[in-house]
């Protein structure tokens, strides 16, 4: 995936979640044949995950680790976003 691809979206990304801010994501190829997730649309492009990971502060003052999940088309749009707690 091109780097500027993943520098804009990665800017979408740090805007709405700023705990994440300056944290590389992982980025993996969507393989063709997988089960798409509900909600998407049907395209034959190709897909991306980038997984990004941040820490957020509970009330009791410990650390909780999350994951934010970002599935993008080869363009660089955004098709969905999701969080892990």
């Amino acid at each position: 995936m091109d780097p500027k691809i993943v520098q804009n979206i990665s800017e979408e990304i740090y805007h709405r979640f700023p705990d994440v801010r300056g944290r590389r994501p992982r980025v993996q190829a969507v393989k063709p044949g997988q089960t798409r997730p509900a909600g998407l649309p049907s395209t034959n492009g190709a897909r991306y995950l980038l997984v990004y990971s941040g820490r957020v502060a509970t009330s009791t003052g410990k650390q909780m680790p999350y994951n934010v999940r970002v599935v993008v088309d080869e363009q660089g749009k955004i098709l969905k976003i999701s969080t892990s707690r």
